[in-house]
C-alpha cells in the first residue's frame, strides 16, 4: 500500500515547457500553473484509483497493474494503457508522454517526459 494517501503539490519543474510540448493551450497553462493541485491515491493490492484534484475539476483513472485499462490524459483524451510496476515505480505511456510515479522519502514524485522536456512534480503526503 505504498502509494495510498492524499498528496499536495510542493513543486513543479518545467511545467510550462512540458504543457506546451503536449499541446495544452496557453490559457489553460496559465490557469493551471498556480492551481493548488492535489492527488488522492487508493491502492488495494494491484488495483488503483488515482484522482487528480484541481479547483472545480477532478480527473480519476482506475487501473489494475499489468492489465489494459481505459484512461484519460491531462488534455482530456481517452485511451487504453497498461500501468506496470517497475522497480517500485508505476510506469505508463500516455498518448503524448511517458509517465512514472514513485514514493521518495515519503513524497510522491511524478515524472513526465515528452519531446525532450521533463516535468517533475513533487507532492507531500497530507493524509
Amino acid at each position: 500500500m505504498a502509494f495510498s494517501g492524499k498528496y499536495e503539490v510542493e513543486s513543479q519543474q518545467n511545467y510550462d515547457a512540458f504543457m506546451k510540448v503536449i499541446g495544452i493551450p496557453d490559457e489553460k497553462i496559465e490557469k493551471g500553473r498556480d492551481f493548488k493541485y492535489s492527488a488522492e491515491v487508493v491502492q488495494n493490492g494491484n488495483d488503483f484509483t488515482w484522482s487528480q484534484i484541481y479547483p472545480g475539476f477532478t480527473l480519476t483513472n482506475k487501473f489494475t497493474l499489468g492489465q489494459e485499462s481505459e484512461m484519460e490524459s491531462m488534455g482530456g483524451k481517452k485511451f487504453k494503457a497498461t500501468v506496470r510496476l517497475e522497480g517500485g515505480k508505476l510506469v505508463v505511456d500516455f498518448p503524448k508522454y511517458h509517465h512514472t510515479s514513485e514514493i521518495v522519502g515519503g513524497k510522491l514524485v511524478e515524472t513526465s517526459v515528452a519531446g525532450g522536456v521533463t516535468l517533475v512534480r513533487t507532492s507531500k503526503k497530507v493524509a
